[in-house]
Formats: structure tokens, C-alpha cells, sequence
């Protein structure tokens, strides 16, 4: 049976991770959040997120990766981050 790949989509835009940073949105628009991961802790035997970084960045590749930043901030879940991320990426692509 051939394995289809549906790729992971959070209200409509789509999720990438590679180790410990998260990818939200697509890179065709102009902007894309990017989450990392920063400390977790164990429970039972599953690694919780406890400390998340939130960035609102461009995704224009001709600008240095300091200057896309257009908005940052700290989460204490992975929970809480991903719900601040998409009302910035919802509102930034609002605003074309």
C-alpha cells in the first residue's frame, strides 16, 4: 500500500519541525512564525515543552535573518505559544 503524505496543518497553514524549531505557515506568503524550543522537562517518559521562543518573521530572503524579525516573544508551552502564533500570522497576512 503506497503512503500518502498529507502534510501537518494547524487552522489552515502548515507545520514543519526539524529537532527543536517549528516552522508555522508558508513560505509563498509574506511572513511565517518560527518556534524553538527552548527547555522541556520530562513527564513520565515524554519530553514537555516548559520555555518556547515565538517569532513573527518575514520571509524575504534578501534581508539578514536578524532584520526579518518582526515580532518575538516567550511562551511557557508549547500550548500557549502555538496560540499566540497563529493570531500573529493570522493578523500579519491580514494586513497585505
Amino acid at each position: 500500500m503506497a503512503e500518502e503524505k498529507i502534510p501537518l496543518t494547524y487552522k489552515g497553514h502548515p507545520l514543519r519541525r526539524k529537532d527543536n524549531l517549528i516552522y508555522y505557515g508558508s513560505m509563498a506568503d509574506k511572513y511565517i512564525i518560527m518556534l524553538q524550543v527552548l527547555d522541556t522537562k520530562k513527564v513520565d517518559d515524554l519530553d514537555v515543552a516548559t520555555k518556547v521562543s515565538v517569532q513573527l518573521q518575514l520571509t524575504d530572503p534578501d534581508l539578514k535573518s536578524r532584520d526579518r524579525v518582526v515580532k518575538k516573544s516567550e511562551k511557557d508551552s508549547l500550548y500557549n505559544a502555538m496560540d499566540v502564533a497563529s493570531v500573529w500570522l493570522e493578523r500579519a497576512l491580514s494586513n497585505k
